[in-house]
């Protein structure tokens, strides 16, 4: 694909990846409709690319506000890419969660991508080539203690992304999973960078995650892990997932320990 001749959708385009990637599309020469709930983060790149990028306010878990995206969808002309990169993160064992927090994440997560997707893909089959790209995660292919809801919800977004591509295999319009390892975010709450930290885990900046997306989106590509060691681990895990729980197992104690820290809750809008 051809980023200049893109007319782009780009969800969670105020912070992190989603900002990055926005961007990355601009200064491209791509046309960006972002959605997200705040203006204020845009602003500086709103000023710089005034012909490239618009945006409007929403909050995609509801089905009115995704309606407020589809028109100002058809009010440019329509879309030929789709980039869910919304999300929620807690980081958390599963008993400290309240029951608003798994809500939040299976509705950010799963629901509004695959609502949002629907709504967007009688336009996207319009176009002479398109894509819907999701932003997932390494936890989309491996369990991870303090982060089950997170990663069944990832899981849910891979699987999705696997089906529609299959779905779609006789149209115009290709499928990309995007699976990041850690990223310096305000994903990441002080106790999830305390995990990282712990842990030596290598955490992204989120320009060198979008130029990757960029990269697989004009390589058409249909799937990108990022990072070494987190690829092998990905594969060791569908291989050998009893070798990956003994190795996880020990990391259980610090893992309960941080998940206890205060403020380890953090929102990508």
């Amino acid at each position: 694909m051809r980023l200049s001749e893109a007319r782009v959708v780009l969800t969670g385009a105020s912070g992190g990846i989603g900002l990055a990637i926005a961007t990355a599309l601009c200064a491209s020469g791509a046309h960006v409709l972002a959605v997200a709930r705040h203006r204020e983060p845009l602003m500086p790149l709103l000023e710089r690319y005034p012909r490239n990028l618009s945006w409007v306010g929403a909050d995609l878990t509801a089905a009115p506000d995704r309606q407020k995206v589809l028109v100002a969808v058809e009010a440019i002309g329509g879309v030929n890419l789709l980039i869910n990169a919304a999300g929620v993160n807690h980081f958390a064992m599963l008993e400290q969660l309240d029951d608003r927090d798994i809500h939040a994440m299976l509705a950010v997560n799963v629901e509004a991508p695959i609502c949002l997707s629907k709504l967007l893909l009688p336009l996207l089959k319009q176009a002479e080539s398109a894509m819907v790209v999701n932003v997932g995660s390494t936890y989309g292919s491996i369990g991870y203690p303090g982060y089950a809801s997170y990663c069944a919800t990832k899981f849910a977004l891979r699987g999705f992304s696997e089906a529609l591509r299959r779905e779609l295999a006789d149209t115009r319009v290709g499928v990309l999973y995007v699976a990041p390892r850690a990223t310096r975010t305000s994903m990441n709450s002080p106790a999830a960078q305390a995990l990282n930290d712990a842990l030596k885990a290598s955490v992204d900046d989120p320009q060198v995650v979008a130029s990757a997306v960029i990269h697989a989106i004009t390589g058409e590509r249909r799937d990108l892990y990022l990072g070494w060691p987190e690829r092998f681990f990905v594969r060791l895990n569908s291989l050998l997932p009893n070798l990956v729980d003994r190795g996880l197992r020990k990391q259980l104690p610090l893992v309960r320990r941080l998940s206890h820290k205060p403020d380890n809750e953090n929102l990508k809008p």
